[in-house]
């Protein structure tokens, strides 16, 4: 789907005094942007209350900023990300970042953990020719944020909520507990309590509907860490479901690997070295 932003269609949002949307790309998969754009049927009514100025992932076509509204995709990885950050931050009136690439670095921020260099010599022929940071980190820890979306990908009804919110000047009504309450809405049986099976949910924040357990599957921790997760709790409750230390470690280290509960919860379960004395 393209979405028309042309300068003819600029005079008739500046007429009528609709917010310009712009919608920017960093470090990532494009996964919250497709999110976005297979909103499909709502993008029409959305498109009339917004004046789509920058999406490249869906037109060619630019209006220029200032911007009252920017949503953000993407993790800092780069020297030259460090300096267009601030520049999207300088047009924009709000800033909105959307999933966990944003908002805790994503996946990619596995690098925090290991040496990128010994990365880069592995899996580049010429990694002479990269230029990239050690560290993958969220948005927010370079410019000031509005609001973070979590997911990954985003929610679509908590993305069209934020952007609805925006243009009504009130706070988004996002929800903050564990995605344990959304399988007790739902009847979902607790597969933790009843197959024994791994589960993030209790320190996981909902947004997903609580979709694999309700196909018998744990939670992955997808949406990161709900606003008071007690990890340690959790982490114990998967080694006494035979998890060694080593599993617990990789389970909170996946999309939201760099956010702060689930690291430190991952550090502690860390293969303990010894050196070795000659």
């Amino acid at each position: 789907m393209t979405i028309d932003a042309s300068h003819g269609s600029e005079h008739t949002a500046a007429h009528r005094g609709r917010p310009k949307l712009a919608v920017w790309k960093f470090a990532s998969c494009d996964g919250c942007q497709l999110t976005l754009l297979n909103c499909e049927d709502e993008l029409i009514p959305l498109a009339g209350e917004v004046q789509i100025a920058y999406f490249p992932e869906a037109t060619r076509a630019v209006v220029e900023g200032p911007y009252d509204v920017s949503l953000v995709e993407g993790s800092i990885t780069t020297p030259e990300e460090l300096e267009r950050i601030q520049h999207v931050r300088a047009v924009s009136r709000r800033l909105i970042t959307i999933g966990a690439c944003a908002t805790a670095g994503g996946i990619q921020a596995l690098r925090n953990f290991a040496d990128v260099a010994e990365f880069r010599s592995i899996v580049y022929a010429h990694p002479e020719y990269l230029a990239t940071l050690s560290r993958s980190t969220p948005i927010s820890a370079h410019v000031a944020v509005d609001f973070e979306l979590r997911g990954c990908p985003v929610d679509k009804r908590q993305l069209l909520e934020v952007l609805a919110a925006s243009i009504q000047g009130r706070r988004p009504r996002i929800p903050r507990h564990s995605v344990c309450v959304e399988c007790k809405r739902r009847g979902t049986a607790c597969v933790a309590v009843a197959h024994g099976t791994p589960c993030l949910g209790p320190v996981t924040q909902a947004g997903c509907g609580a979709l694999c357990p309700t196909f018998e599957r744990g939670c992955y921790g997808c949406f990161g860490p709900q606003d008071t997760p007690n990890t340690a709790s959790i982490a114990s409750r998967l080694g006494a479901l035979g998890m060694s230390e080593p599993e617990v470690m990789r389970v909170f280290r996946t999309f939201n690997a760099a956010s702060e509960p689930f690291r430190r919860e991952s550090e502690r379960h860390e293969p303990v070295t010894t050196e070795v004395t000659p």
